[in-house]
């Protein structure tokens, strides 16, 4: 007795044809932070963008190891070397987004206690803007 179905083989020859989906999301207002209608194209990916550098990675069990971004580890660094560590962990991050093309133009600044790394993320549907901040202390 077969428990799971079977057939679906695909034949010798048949070639398969990747097709990639709309990124149609839940649009969220940033000022009310509820949802208000849908999104699609840059506007999609730039929350996107912004929720997996916000999420803090292998943290909360919501979301796949694949998700977020990990800030474990730079607290109480040099500044040099959680700018560059920044710079890897955040092409890390959004490297798992198929939306994403490349990180470009990084660069930061320390104010008192607080490093902020600005990024221009190209997409298939163009640049947005991303901003992640690091306590040193």
């Amino acid at each position: 007795m077969n428990i799971l179905p079977g057939g679906g083989e695909i034949a010798a020859g048949m070639k398969i044809q990747e097709e990639n989906q709309p990124s149609l999301t839940w649009k969220i207002n940033p000022e009310t932070n509820q949802l208000d209608g849908k999104t699609d194209g840059l506007t999609a990916v730039s929350q996107s963008v912004e929720a997996m550098l916000s999420v803090e990675r292998f943290f909360w069990q919501i979301f796949t190891p694949a998700f977020g971004f990990e800030t474990s580890g730079l607290i109480g660094q040099d500044s040099g070397y959680v700018a560059s560590e920044l710079q890897r962990r955040i092409e890390d991050a959004l490297s798992v987004d198929d939306r994403v093309i490349g990180v470009e133009s990084f660069s930061y600044t320390v104010s008192e206690e607080v490093l902020t790394a600005n990024v221009i993320v190209s997409t298939v549907y163009g640049n947005t803007q991303a901003q992640v901040e690091v306590n040193l202390q």
